[in-house]
């Protein structure tokens, strides 16, 4: 019997040790609650409590990534959209998160959602598209705002996807190719006003000196000779004879003379 005694009373000490004993690692703290008062935090390492009297809550301070689901969005120019975000937290102060809320994890979703949709709702489609990390600095200040009381800090907040309607689809392609189509005209109406003012200026230096002119006939000449054609129509310019009728014209007067 008082063997039996004894070993009841070393699984009832080995019992009470065992929920007396806590061991945290280096990333999580325990929130101490005694007789259902709070104590304050504890950890990391060997943690010793009072059995039955205290009651220890584990709180991780590791950054949390967490989706926020797809939420339908109407943009402050009436485009409905479906957009959904991810979020990166971290519990900076463990009592807060346990003692001011009931599930800090819940409730920084649910705010995360309706901040969202609110935030998204006042902004045009085209700064949605364009001005995405903006918007996220914004959305993350408003969040961590809300978060706060509650030992939250929100780091980063990021819209991943912004799925469009079918004819809004349809409607920005047609727009981005039309203003591909402008580009490449005011391209090619730029190019020819720059070879206009290259010709010109090559035009009035060749006028200046009537043997550049004939240089150039000449040189056209070569090039069209180097191709394989058997006939060749080419334009002879009235400058080239006036040379030759200038002293023809000379000869003629001296004979009459």
């Amino acid at each position: 019997m008082a063997g039996t005694g004894i070993l009841i009373l070393v699984i009832i000490g080995l019992f009470i040790l065992a929920n007396a004993i806590r061991i945290l690692r280096e990333y999580e703290r325990g929130v101490i609650f005694r007789l259902g008062r709070l104590m304050g935090t504890r950890g990391p390492g060997l943690i010793f409590l009072i059995p039955i009297v205290d009651r220890m809550v584990r709180v991780s301070l590791r950054v949390v990534t967490m989706d926020v689901p797809a939420q339908d969005v109407i943009t402050r120019d009436n485009v409905s959209v479906k957009v959904n975000a991810v979020i990166y937290f971290r519990v900076i102060d463990a009592n807060k998160a346990i003692v001011q809320v009931e599930d800090f994890l819940y409730a920084t979703s649910m705010i995360s959602q309706t901040t969202l949709r609110s935030v998204l709702g006042q902004v045009e489609l085209d700064d949605l598209l364009a001005k995405r990390e903006k918007i996220n600095e914004q959305l993350a200040k408003i969040i961590d705002d809300q978060t706060e009381p509650w030992g939250i800090k929100v780091s980063v907040v990021e819209v991943k996807n912004v799925d469009l309607p079918e004819n809004m689809q349809r409607a920005i392609a047609r727009q981005a190719e039309a203003e591909r189509e402008r580009r490449a005209k005011v391209i090619h109406a730029e190019g020819e006003y720059q070879a206009s003012e290259k010709l010109a200026a090559a035009a009035e230096i060749i006028g200046k000196t009537p043997v550049g002119i004939q240089l150039r006939f000449l040189s056209t000449l070569a090039e069209v000779a180097t191709e394989k054609n058997s006939t060749i129509i080419f334009p002879v310019p009235i400058d080239l004879f006036t040379p030759f009728m200038k002293k023809f014209a000379k000869e003629e007067g001296e004979s009459k003379s």
